[in-house]
This record gives structure tokens, C-alpha cells and sequence, in this order.
């Protein structure tokens, strides 16, 4: 999904905005993590894949504390308007093999060309620690009965925090970032860039749509009464990142996770061409067939099984264990 010139137009335009903008009254822009500082203790997990890496490391405080940290690595994806720079520009190529028309090399790009995405954790949890833990990972096949008697007594007991969407909700934070928003208390959302998306290329693009209420937790709660604000965020997400990113609505995958990795209820709008974590059928739930079903039966979400992925040190996998439905 290559950038055009007028959506990049748009885009440079916008994020000119966006730095000229001034922060809310009250806010302090965020000091900057100490990277340098960080003591890499281990290596969680890397993706060859997708070219990321991700390392559990310390802060040492003046105290002489440690603090910990999740720091994520990510080569960043590739723009097609710097492709000539990059190879017109290069600092070194070294050759590494060549066989007959085949060869490879190690290209070296200008500094200019060599960002690497860095997303922190800090202070982090032991919580935080797991989740990006390789672990393994098992199929859970979750009955309504299961959901009522292992999951929903699972989440009520957990203090899982999410005041990061409601500063988004009130305009605390990100406010500058909402690309839409429908102020309707019962019908209404704010849509944002997921933080996976640095907005520079189209071809990962990553929104989130954060409902405005608070009660529905996930697919599990939706019954037929939430079927306005869900065509609303159907219709109304992909009118706005038509018109702000020129991408169509036939070039997304709009879908709901579950489980869902915070309990809000919040849609997620990918390029289609991207392969967007948590994009997989064990996870995701098009937003499309969700209204579909809904509209047949008002209960369905609270009918039928749903099929999930649990790490195997997950404190919601131990609890299916216990149940013996492992």
C-alpha cells in the first residue's frame, strides 16, 4: 500500500500540526528515559520475523536500587520515498557471498536511515516481565458456563489498570493524536493510532477505537443494544481514515481481540496487507461478522464457545487448569 503524494501531503501537513500544537494546560512533556543507562539483564524473547527484539533490563537509581524495564527493539518498516537515499547514500557495502547472478550483501545506511523503533516499559512489573516472555502457548476452547464460572471470577478479582484510556477519553493524554471522535456517551468512540504504528508508511497502519462507555468489558458483553455503537465505529472509523490516511475501506481488517489484552471495549483497524500481531483466527473477531451475529441473536456472545490462546504462565490458564478443562 504504497503512500501517495497527496495522502503524504496530508500526512506531513498533520503531523506539522501536531508539533506545533501546544500541550494541554498542566501537562509536562515526559522526561526522556535514560537508555544509556539501562543494564540488560536478559533477552525475553526476539522475532526474527519482525525484526524485534525484546530485553528485560534495570535503571540504577541514585539510591542504588534497580528499577526494572521492558525495552522493545523494532527495525522500523521501510519508506518508499527514502529508498533512493538509502542506496544512494549508504556509508559501506561489505559482499558477503556471491555464487554465479547471486550475491549478498551488508549494507550500512546513512544515520539519518537507521532509526530503530523503541518502545519502554519503566517502571515494569513481574506482570510485564511475563507477558513479553517466550512462553508456551495452549488453545482454550471457552464455554459460556467456563466464562461465568473461570473468566469473568478471574477478571473481577484482577486490578488490571486502564486509566491510560480513560486519560485518552477525557483528553488527559494523546489528545492531539485522535484522529476521530463521536462524543455520544452511549454510542460514541475516540479513534487513535495504536502506539505499533510510528505513522510514517501506510503499509502498517495500526488504529484503535476506544469506546466511550466503561462497562463492556469485551465480545463477551455485546448483545443487540450495542449494535448502533458498533456500526458506528464500523462506518464512522472507516470514513475518517479514508479521509485522513486516503486508504479505503476494502484495505482494512477491522476486529475485536478476544481475549482482549485490557478489558475496555476497543476495535482495531490494520491495513490489510499487514500482518498485524493479534490478527491470527484463534484472536481476532471481525468487527463486520460480530454486528452480523448479533443482529441474528442478541445473545450469541453469551451462547456459544470461543476458542482463545493462553501462555502456559498465564494466571488465566492455571485457573482453566485447575477447572480440569486443560
Amino acid at each position: 500500500m504504497a503512500e501517495g503524494p497527496r495522502t503524504k501531503r496530508k500526512r506531513e501537513e498533520a503531523e506539522a500540526a501536531a508539533a506545533a500544537a501546544k500541550p494541554c494546560d498542566g501537562a509536562a512533556a515526559a522526561a526522556a528515559f535514560p537508555l544509556a543507562e539501562l543494564s540488560v539483564r536478559r533477552v525475553l524473547r526476539e522475532s526474527a520475523r519482525d525484526k524485534a527484539v525484546f530485553l528485560h533490563g534495570q535503571v540504577t537509581g541514585p539510591s542504588g536500587e534497580g528499577t526494572d524495564a521492558v525495552v522493545i527493539l523494532e527495525k522500523t518498516p521501510f519508506q518508499e520515498e527514502r529508498i533512493s537515499d538509502l542506496l544512494q547514500k549508504h556509508t559501506r557495502l561489505e559482499l558477503q557471498m556471491s555464487n554465479d547472478i547471486y550475491s549478498t550483501y551488508h549494507l550500512y545506511p546513512p544515520l539519518e536511515l537507521s532509526e530503530i523503533k523503541t518502545t519502554v516499559v519503566y517502571p515494569a512489573t513481574e506482570k510485564h516481565l511475563q507477558k513479553y516472555l517466550r512462553q508456551e502457548v495452549h488453545l482454550i476452547r471457552e464455554t459460556w458456563e467456563d466464562y461465568k464460572n473461570i473468566t469473568l471470577p478471574f477478571i473481577q478479582s484482577q486490578s488490571f489498570s486502564i486509566q491510560w484510556v480513560y486519560n485518552i477519553l477525557e483528553k488527559k493524554a494523546e489528545a492531539d493524536r485522535i484522529i476521530h471522535e463521536n462524543p455520544d456517551p452511549c454510542n460514541g468512540f475516540v479513534l487513535v493510532p495504536d502506539f505499533k504504528w510510528n505513522q510514517n508508511q501506510l503499509d502498517d497502519l495500526y488504529l484503535i477505537a476506544l469506546v466511550h462507555r466503561r462497562e463492556i468489558k469485551s465480545l463477551r458483553d455485546l448483545t443487540a443494544e450495542h449494535l448502533p455503537l458498533l456500526k458506528n465505529i464500523l462506518e464512522e472509523g472507516k470514513g475518517a481514515i479514508a479521509k485522513r490516511f486516503d486508504v479505503a475501506g476494502s484495505q482494512l481488517r477491522i476486529y475485536l481481540h478476544y481475549q482482549p489484552s485490557y478489558y475496555h471495549l476497543h476495535v482495531h483497524f490494520t491495513a490489510l496487507g499487514y500482518d498485524a500481531p493479534g490478527s491470527s483466527v484463534e484472536r481476532a473477531h471481525l468487527l463486520a461478522d460480530v454486528i452480523d451475529n448479533l443482529a441474528l441473536d442478541s445473545k450469541y456472545y453469551q451462547k456459544r464457545a470461543l476458542t482463545f490462546a493462553l501462555r502456559a504462565d498465564e494466571l488465566l490458564f492455571k485457573k482453566f487448569q485447575e477447572a480440569g478443562r486443560v
